[in-house]
């Protein structure tokens, strides 16, 4: 069977809104999982006991279980244990992104606050700081540097993860490459396109995040 360019041409539009919605997902996915991540994060590292044992318990049951079983209880157990609520599909695959990549942000964000010397804490504190200045201006700054390498592999792999979302029924765009392919039985053409895509939004991504890392090098 030859290669038939013209049914990715014919396909295009329908994977280019896939990928719009793979990117959707992936970029709030990862926004709230940030957020999410740092706050446990820190409570990992410094916060109280009982924050803690809390935060340790969300990072194990996360990690410990798959990404499509996560998002399967949110969309469809989810909906059974709580009578009268809906739960559309795009906002279960944010919502299990933001859950699932927090998890891992969290221990990413946990490691590089503890490996800040302790001499930068002793110095805020020296200098009569509360301890959330002490965090945001001297010891996150510091921190947040060493976490962008790993960072910036939580974004890649979250982003490939969106894929498994085709089992609630995303249109993202391994979706749209499955209908398509169910329509013109053309699955080389179809799948080396998509795998295309991914491809070239891997490649964007690390290469920004490249760029960060750069201009946020310590000299």
């Amino acid at each position: 069977m030859e290669f038939d360019w013209s049914v990715i041409l014919e396909a295009l539009p329908n994977l280019l809104d896939g990928t719009l919605m793979t990117v959707k997902i992936t970029f709030w996915g990862l926004v709230g999982g940030f957020v999410l991540g740092a706050l446990a994060g820190v409570a990992r590292a410094y916060g109280p006991k009982v924050l803690s044992a809390i935060a340790q318990v969300y990072i194990a049951v996360i990690r410990g279980t798959p990404i499509v079983v996560q998002v399967m209880f949110i969309y469809f157990a989810l909906p059974l244990l709580i009578p009268g609520l809906r739960v559309d599909g795009v906002w279960a695959a944010i919502a299990t992104l933001i859950i699932n990549s927090g998890a891992y942000i969290a221990e990413i964000v946990r490691g590089s606050l503890l490996s800040v010397h302790k001499g930068l804490k002793e110095a805020g504190q020296a200098m009569g700081l509360p301890f959330h200045k002490i965090l945001i201006h001297i010891i996150g700054p510091v921190a947040f540097r060493r976490m962008i390498p790993p960072l910036g592999n939580q974004c890649i792999i979250s982003l490939k993860d969106s894929s498994l979302f085709i089992v609630i029924g995303v249109a993202e765009l391994t979706r749209q490459g499955q209908e398509i392919m169910a329509s013109n039985f053309r699955a080389v053409e179809i799948w080396s396109a998509v795998a295309i895509i991914y491809l070239i939004l891997t490649g964007a991504l690390a290469l920004m995040l490249r760029l960060v890392e750069r201009r946020m090098r310590i000299l």
